[in-house]
């Protein structure tokens, strides 16, 4: 039985109940009443249930196609504004367990090069991070509970925190490793983590128990009901996530809003961001294996609707993109993405050679940071390395209620501006300063508030001069 507010993955995430959505939008998907019902309330910008946005995404008709599009480019841009926030992942380990069939970390790929990181290689590794200019991170490792245990996690997120190179500093690191306890989420809480983020995978369970066949990853139920240890233990924003291409897109996408409403419902709470990645290429595994591969079109169509459905959400997209994709996904709702990215452990050293077949997936856009911080700027984007959110207490509920309401705006735009100006002064290429400043200036005048605007004036002097990290 489909139960919302249950803790248990089975009951929240309901076969049924999403086996009878997306009956009910193959019914209804040409119904032009109740199309223009679920339009009407996305005009709205509060949000979609699970059904009425299935109801659009299996819809083919292109000029309501055309209205999704716009719909959703108009609620990122009311929001989030233009600004895009910038982080890098870092791979810690690539140890594993698990058996998982689309990843080459499975335990039983023997000529993967196995790697885990030093204290002494993070070192090295988040200083060439901080010399690309670099703030946000996203840490990830395998699980392996004697290589990787919450122990070494712990004391990565502790090194990362404390290495400070010229004017580099990693100001928020995110976390992306393997459902675990509540204890050891609340041990993650006070190491000062940012997001906890943790991909569904696939959300039907059968397939899920097919594609993970032995290891603790195994457990739908256990790795479905992460989120609420995690939020028990103390964490207030986590990121939910569907590896498209695993299971039939339709059936992951109303599984993927029914585990944001459910978060809703029991905590008050929704995800704090999307991912959306896609099945790609790496050692050992062919995407063309797995037959619920989607065209760019829906992809893209998916990306609109998340935006709509869940108006406050964060949603991201990484380097496994091409810059094309990426490129259309930013006009549909896109609000982050990484940039200079490697997937493999130790890529960013560059003093050391690169095990090429140590990557988790093959990186489809290449561009240095530089060139993508210069190409957002030329669309017209303001890239954003700000933490102000994390470092000021504005997490979990308060930050949904400033952002629900409309107030994001009026802190986000000058703390993106701000450390913009810190990008363009220290590690900018000068055709990327140049065109960066006239950014800053045109941006500037978009504020509202008078007082913030000196404010923020005030700010970019200050950082011209060789101060560092202001915020709102």
């Amino acid at each position: 039985m489909y139960q919302p507010k249950s803790l248990h993955a089975e009951e929240f995430i309901n076969h049924v109940e999403i086996m009878d959505t997306l009956e009910y939008a193959q019914k209804n998907k040409e119904n032009v009443s109740i199309l223009s019902e679920i339009l009407a309330k996305a005009e709205q910008k509060k949000g979609l249930n699970h059904r009425e946005a299935a109801v659009l995404l299996l819809c083919k008709d292109k000029s309501i196609n055309q209205k999704i599009k716009q719909l959703a480019h108009q609620i990122k841009l009311d929001y989030y504004g233009n600004r895009i926030v910038i982080f890098a992942p870092l791979y810690l380990s690539n140890y594993c367990v698990n058996g998982c069939t689309y990843c080459p970390y499975h335990i039983k790929n023997k000529h993967i090069t196995r790697k885990k990181l030093s204290q002494a290689d993070i070192v090295r590794e988040v200083t060439a991070l901080q010399d690309m200019g670099h703030k946000r991170l996203a840490i990830e490792a395998g699980e392996d509970p004697v290589h990787n245990p919450i122990e070494y996690i712990l004391e990565c997120i502790d090194t990362i925190y404390h290495i400070h190179h010229k004017n580099g500093a990693i100001r928020r690191v995110n976390v992306n490793i393997a459902a675990t306890t509540e204890e050891e989420y609340h041990m993650l809480k006070e190491a000062g983590i940012g997001t906890y983020i943790l991909f569904q995978e696939t959300y039907h369970k059968e397939s899920y128990e097919k594609l993970h066949p032995i290891g603790p990853k195994h457990n739908y139920d256990y790795h479905t009901e992460a989120m609420d240890r995690a939020m028990a233990g103390g964490i207030d924003d986590v990121g939910l996530g569907v590896l498209f291409g695993l299971e039939s897109y339709p059936y992951e996408f109303v599984g993927l809003l029914l585990h944001a409403e459910h978060l809703e419902a029991i905590h008050g709470i929704g995800p704090h961001t999307i991912s959306v990645p896609r099945v790609k290429r790496a050692d050992d595994i062919d995407p063309n294996n797995f037959d619920n591969s989607i065209p760019d079109e829906i992809f893209a169509k998916i990306i609109a609707l998340i935006r709509i459905a869940i108006p406050y959400t964060g949603m991201i997209i990484s380097t496994r993109e091409n810059k094309a994709v990426r490129e259309q996904a930013l006009s549909l709702g896109i609000s982050q993405i990484s940039g200079g990215s490697r997937t493999s452990v130790g890529g960013y050293d560059i003093s050391e050679l690169e095990d090429e077949n140590s990557e988790q997936f093959d990186v489809s856009d290449r561009r240095s940071l530089d060139e993508i911080i210069y190409w957002l700027i030329e669309l017209g984007y303001v890239p954003s390395f700000c933490t102000a959110c994390y470092r000021t207490g504005r997490t979990g509920d308060r930050f949904m209620a400033f952002c629900k309401s409309g107030q994001i705006l009026n802190y986000c735009h000058p703390n993106a501006l701000i450390t913009l100006k810190e990008y363009l002064q220290d590690y900018a290429a000068p055709k990327t300063k140049k065109i960066g400043e006239t950014l800053i200036q045109k941006e500037l005048r978009q504020i509202p508030d008078a007082q913030k605007r000196l404010q923020t004036e005030e700010y970019l002097k200050k950082i011209a001069n060789g101060a560092r990290d202001f915020r709102f």
